[in-house]
Formats: C-alpha cells, structure tokens, sequence
C-alpha cells in the first residue's frame, strides 16, 4: 500500500512540476517576464543542476533589466560550478547591455582563453556567443576550438554563422571545404545552401557558388563539383548545363544513369522538350539496364506526341515498342500512354479502353492499378461518360487516400463536378485538398476553387459559370473550335461579369492550339486593357510576350511585354523567366 501511495505521489508531483515549467514559458512567451520570473527562479532553486532554468531566468532578469540579479546568479552558481565556464559570455553581455563594453569584453576574452582547458565546453561557448547575436566571437571560439582538437568538427555552425553575418562567399567555401575532405556533407550541404540558391541564374548568391565550384574544379577536380554545378543549373532550370556535368561524370566513373534520367524526366515536365530529348537519347546511346531503356523509349515518345509529330509515325513507334518488348508489366507505362494517344490524339476512345482494361488484367500493384484507373477514368470523361467515370475516380480516392495518386483522383472528382456543374460538390472535394502533399495539386485545387468562388459572387444560378464549365469540357475533349465558339457566347452575354477575364484567356489560349495568333494577341490585350491589376494579368502579360517571341516573330514587342513583368508584376512566377529573356532579348552579356 506505501508503495502505492509514493508512486502516486512521484506521479502528482511530476505533473505538477510539468504545469510550473509550462507555465513559466507560457508567461515569458507573452511579454509577462515577472511573472515567468517568479516560476524560473522557483524551478532553479529546486533543481540548481538544471542550467535550462538558470539561462530561462537570465532571460527573464535581462528582459525586465534587472542586472544586478543577473551578476549575483551567475557569480553565485559560478562559484558551486567553476567549471561551467559558458557563463562568462553571459556576464559580458550583461555588462553590454548596460552599455559597459570595457567590463564586457574581459569577460569574453576569459571564456575564449577558457576553451583550451575545456573543449568540452567549447561548443556551449559558442553557441552563447551565437545566441546572443556576438557572431565573431562565436566564429572565434568555435574557430580556437577545432584548432585545439582537429577531431572536433564545428564547419556547420561556422557556415551558419557567415550565412548570418550576409558574408554568402565565406560559407559557401566552408560548405565546400567540408565536402571536399569528406564527400558524405554533399547532401546536407546542398540543403543548407539551398536556402540562399534562386531559379534566377543571374542571383548574386547563384553566381558567386558557380564561381566558387568552376574555380575548384579546376583547381582540384572531383565529382562533387560537378554534382553541385549540375544540382545548381537545375535549380536555375538550365538543364543541358546540367547535362554537361552529368555527362562528365558518367564518362569519368561510368556510373549509372539515374542523374540523367532525372534531368530529362524534370525537364519534360517543365516542357523543355529538346533537353528532355538530348537526355534521353544519351540514355539509350550508353545504356545496359532495359528497364532505362523502356524509360528513355517512353518518354522521347511523349515527347513527339506533346510536339505535335504525324500521328502515324507515333502510332508505328508505339507499335514497334510493343513488337520488340511485347504487352506485359514491363511496358505497363508505354501501355498507359498508348490508351492517352488513341483517346485524344486519334479520337478513338472505345480502342484506348479496351487497352487500359487489358493492361487491369495483368498482376500490377495498387499503385499501378490506381494509375491505369484514373487514366481509364480521363477518357470517361473525354465521351461524356460522367458517372463511370467518377466511379473509377471514387475507387481510387478510397484505395490510395494519402497518395498522390489518390489526391489527383479526388481533383480528378472535382474537376468532373465542375464540367457537370455540380460546383457545390466540386468545392467540397477541392477544400480537403488545399493542403495536398504534392504542390502542383494544392495548386491546381486552389485555382478551381478560385474559379468558383469568385463567379458565384454575382450570379447565384452560376449561369455563366455552368456555360464556361461547359466551354473547359469541350476544350478538355479536344473540340477547340465548339470551345472557342462557347466562349465567345459568354463574352457577348456576360460582358462585365467577372467571368470575362477567364473566358477570354481561356480563348485566347485555344487560339493559339489552332494557330490563331493575331486572335490570340487580341484577346491578351482585352484582358490587359479590362484591369491591369486582374489575377489573370501577369498571366496575359507573359503569354503575351511568349506570343511575340515565337509565333509573331515580333522581338520588341515582346521585349516591352517581358520588361512589364518585371517592373508592374514583381511577385509574379513569371518573374524570374521574363527577366532571363529580357536580357537576352536586349543582348546583356550574362554570366
């Protein structure tokens, strides 16, 4: 029974003790230092071996300017505790805030000199000098430290300390200089250096790594700096840079291909098709490996059908694939594809159908059998065979939940209920997926949701936004010109309607898929012309000066439009691209 009694006891006291420290956070977090005070000393007294409650109640005591405290604790503990020598850099700073830099200054001395007989209590001087923003005596003791013990390794807090202090070169070289003697910090390294590295190639910070990395490897050559340029260049989107250390570092290990492989898959998706392409054919020129080789087969395929090649030359590639690899799990990719190009390059959805089900047949995983569903449920969707396919998009929303795939199936459901109408549901679907893992979804959800929202405002039956759900469906089933035709019904009937801005851009970008350009520019124009400080306007802006760049051949013109980005558009994602061709275009000699 006694022993029931104390271990009760020890219980309570625990969770009373737990409350106190709680507490006293809480009130130091919101500004109420005497209170939390009061909790840190009691906290201290009860346990003097706790430095946490001793630094917490200097914080408090500095924070309410009671320096006098401050001086009789520490000197107080110091004399228990000699040994914890951190607790001169408190005393400096306490005499620095009080203006009294003359009695601060031995103090810090004393804890630097204190780091050759105590290197066990090197880094907790150091990071009290960090703590209280003193950043050269910071990088001194951790400096002073690692020249006493050449095992000690303070290089990341060095780094962090010079990325603190703004000077970018001096980290980057310590970053560098830790990769250099152990190949092991090249992942950590690029995380840390990431936070200063932009998409724009002409960064200051950008410019100065690339220097620093070129510099090295000529000085020293190693693959670590051909792996950092070439994880520089795809930060900045240039991706046959990339390729180039890439390739040099499969010729000089014969390493496998995956950096390469990733190259093209990132620029594929970022539609940079002739990079895309150079990857993989120097895949299949110096590959072993068959699944690579289907990987590189299947996307310089995507890539002739996304850049518009004869859809009978791409029909005899997919069909040469099949009669080399055959129809089976291994080409379950090419397969998937094969059913897209039938439905909505050759308009023959019963045949892609059939190619999905076949390819459901065969002993694939759940992820591969959500994949193939979801791609099964797109072309319902393209014949108007709404509720099968929200059935299959339902299944695989269940299936894979915390997926991608299953996240890309549940916007696949909203986006279904926008073509049908069902807005309500639509929007139910797209708030769960606002905080989606994959950004591109969050993304895609949000914009919809943006749609919806806003043209709902003025019109309660939607009427206007029913007939441009019904204009998306036509555009998603490829029939460009009942679209395009949609589209100008609403603008004629809802002119001034929120929707005016959308159902032009809209337009003006299935203009451009049947090579209507001048129509296009007018459009983008309109958009301009209606509110400058519209959603869409960077947009129309960007688009704009892509459609003088490339198919008005007009390089002034989209010279004037890119530098509106610049100047009108700042926070605008097009940011960083419009400036890299500003430049261009005006003949700036870039680095």
């Amino acid at each position: 029974m006694r022993t029931i009694l104390f271990i009760l006891f020890i219980c309570f006291s625990s969770q009373i003790f737990a409350q106190e420290q709680q507490l006293a956070f809480q009130y130091f977090r919101n500004g109420e230092y005497e209170k939390a005070a009061s909790l840190y000393k009691s906290l201290h007294e009860k346990n003097p071996y706790n430095t946490n409650y001793l630094n917490s109640l200097i914080d408090c005591y500095q924070q309410l300017e009671n320096y006098n405290n401050v001086d009789l604790l520490i000197n107080n503990f110091l004399e228990k505790f000699p040994n914890q020598e951190y607790l001169y850099v408190e005393l400096g700073y306490n005499y620095q805030l009080q203006h009294q830099m003359e009695k601060a200054i031995p103090f810090y001395e004393k804890a630097l000199n204190s780091i050759e007989k105590s290197q066990n209590m090197s880094y907790l001087i150091g990071k009290t000098f960090q703590d209280n923003h003193l950043l050269d005596y910071a990088l001194l003791a951790y400096k002073k430290a690692m020249q006493f013990n050449p095992t000690i390794n303070y290089n990341f807090q060095i780094a962090t300390i010079y990325g603190e202090k703004a000077e970018i070169e001096n980290m980057f070289s310590t970053y560098l200089d830790m990769i250099e003697s152990t190949e092991s910090y090249l992942s950590p390294a690029k995380t840390y250096m990431s936070a200063f590295i932009t998409e724009d190639a002409e960064n200051e910070h950008n410019i100065t790594l690339k220097k620093l990395l070129l510099k090295r490897s000529q000085n020293n050559p190693q693959n670590s700096w051909n792996e950092l340029l070439s994880w520089l260049f795809m930060q900045q989107k240039e991706y046959e840079k990339a390729l180039i250390q890439e390739k040099a570092l499969h010729k000089r290990n014969l390493s496998d291909l995956n950096g390469i492989v990733e190259i093209g898959k990132i620029a594929f998706e970022n539609k940079s098709y002739e990079s895309a392409k150079n990857c993989f054919n120097y895949v299949l020129e110096n590959n072993k490996n068959i699944e690579t080789e289907l990987v590189g087969k299947l996307y310089l395929l995507e890539i002739d059908m996304n850049t518009n090649a004869a859809i009978p030359v791409i029909e005899t590639q997919f069909q040469e694939l099949f009669n080399q690899y055959g129809k089976n799990i291994n080409t379950l990719g090419i397969q998937a594809i094969y059913a897209e190009f039938l439905a909505f390059k050759k308009n023959e959805p019963e045949k892609a159908i059939l190619v999905l089900k076949e390819a459901l047949q065969l002993p694939i995983n759940e992820f591969q059998k959500g994949l193939l569903k979801t791609k099964l449920a797109d072309i319902l969707v393209f014949t108007s065979k709404f509720n099968s396919a929200l059935i299959y998009y339902t299944q695989v929303q269940n299936d894979l939940k915390n997926h991608t795939i299953g996240q890309t199936a549940r916007f696949k459901i909203a986006q279904t209920s926008f073509f049908k109408g069902d807005f309500e549901w639509a929007q139910s679907q797209l708030k769960v997926l606002k905080n989606s893992t994959s950004q591109l979804i969050a993304n895609d959800a949000l914009d919809l949701n943006l749609l919806i929202t806003d043209n709902a405002v003025k019109d309660s039956l939607k009427i206007a936004l029913k007939k441009y759900a019904v204009a998306d469906l036509l555009s998603f089933q490829n029939k460009n010109q009942q679209a395009i035709d949609t589209l100008g019904i609403i603008l004629i009937e809802y002119k001034g309607h929120p929707i005016e801005d959308e159902a032009l851009f809209k337009q003006a970008q299935l203009f451009e898929m049947i090579n209507e350009f001048e129509k296009a520019e007018k459009n983008y124009l309109q958009i301009i012309t209606i509110n400058k400080d519209d959603i869409l306007a960077d947009d129309a802006h960007y688009y704009l000066a892509e459609l003088y760049l490339n198919k008005l051949k007009n390089i002034e013109k989209a010279i004037v439009y890119y530098q509106k980005i610049i100047f009108e558009y700042p926070s605008s994602i097009y940011l960083v691209d419009a400036r890299k061709k500003f430049r261009n275009l005006r003949g700036d000699e870039l680095f």
